[in-house]
Formats: structure tokens, sequence, C-alpha cells
């Protein structure tokens, strides 16, 4: 037969069963409202991370860089530098430039190689176009 009776002992037992049940539905919340704050945007370090990772897992190629990167209405947009083919001296190395779209939550939905060139060669400038023009008195 069991004691149906409280006493003074069980009741404050009771209480804090009660208690710690209120705490673990407190917590429970609080989780909830994490997993609700998860529908943010994600940081840029993430987005950038995201990125490099899945343009490596569909062309092979490996991300050297981050050479740009923008907040869109649809999401972002990237430049990434990989390189294409290994050459000796390093300098001749094969290298291109990709343009990567993401949605906003950093997954990709679209890329495109929009120029090769050599490691060792630098963009040429148009004349002019890069000098500070300073009136004299």
């Amino acid at each position: 037969m069991s004691n149906t009776n409280s006493t003074p002992k069980t009741q404050s037992s009771h209480e804090s069963q009660a208690s710690d049940s209120g705490a673990h539905d407190k917590h429970d919340t609080h989780d909830d409202e994490r997993k609700t704050a998860g529908g943010r945007r994600p940081a840029l370090m993430e987005v950038l991370r995201q990125a490099r990772a899945q343009l490596t897992e569909l062309t092979g190629l490996v991300p050297e860089t981050v050479s740009s990167f923008e907040q869109t209405e649809d999401g972002w947009s990237l430049e990434v530098e990989v390189l294409e083919l290994a050459r000796v001296p390093d300098t001749m190395s094969l290298m291109a430039s990709y343009q990567v779209e993401l949605d906003p939550e950093g997954q990709l939905t679209g890329y495109r190689r929009v120029r090769r060139y050599e490691r060792g060669r630098a963009d040429a400038r148009a004349p002019g176009r890069h000098r500070l023009s300073i009136p004299r008195e």
C-alpha cells in the first residue's frame, strides 16, 4: 500500500520538482527563440566560408581569396580567385576569377568564370585613368 498523505517534506519535494519543470520549460522556450533567431541573415564571414566550400564542391577548385563582395537585394555577390592550373614557376600558374551569387541565407545560386590570367601578370591600366590631377595655381 502506498501513502497518499502529503507531509511538509513531500510537499516541498513536489514544489521543487514543479519549479524544476518550469525551469526546463523556460530553457526549452529559450532554445526555440534561438532557433527562430536562426532565420536572420548569416554573418559575413559565415557567408564567405559557405561560398568557398560550395564553389569547391561544385568545381573541384580551391578558392585562394575573395577579391570582392557585396550584399545585394537578392543576397550576396562575390568575386573569388582560384588556381586553375599550377605551373612552375608559380608566377606562370593559371588563375581565374569567378563571379559567385548567393541567396540571403548564403546558399550558392550561380557562378561563372569572368576572367583567366597568369598569376604573375597584373591587369593593364588605361592611360591616365588612375592619375591624380592637381590643378596648378
